[in-house]
């Protein structure tokens, strides 16, 4: 194993730990076009307008950046052994 393997496999393990961590406190996203067609709810509220900035928004793009950022480690690691023969 090189190096670059081992700092790569480190990496995809502490990312991964930290997605896993990361997606714990997060709520499940429901059904809620059925419940705003049925109570009449919009998102022209408060909460709707600034959605973006709530704590959920902000672990959710967390969240999706580190698991993109995942992904192209594990690639990484993949492709790299190829190119060091």
């Amino acid at each position: 194993m090189s190096t670059l393997e081992i700092i790569g496999g480190v990496a995809i393990l502490v990312i991964s730990l930290i997605v896993i961590i990361l997606c714990l406190p997060q709520e499940q996203k429901s059904q809620d076009s059925m419940t705003a067609a049925l109570t009449g709810a919009s998102a022209d509220s408060f909460y709707g307008k600034n959605e973006g900035r709530t704590k959920e928004a902000i672990l959710a793009k967390i969240t999706r950046t580190l698991s993109i950022l995942l992904f192209v480690a594990v690639l990484a690691v993949n492709i790299i052994p190829i190119f060091e023969k």
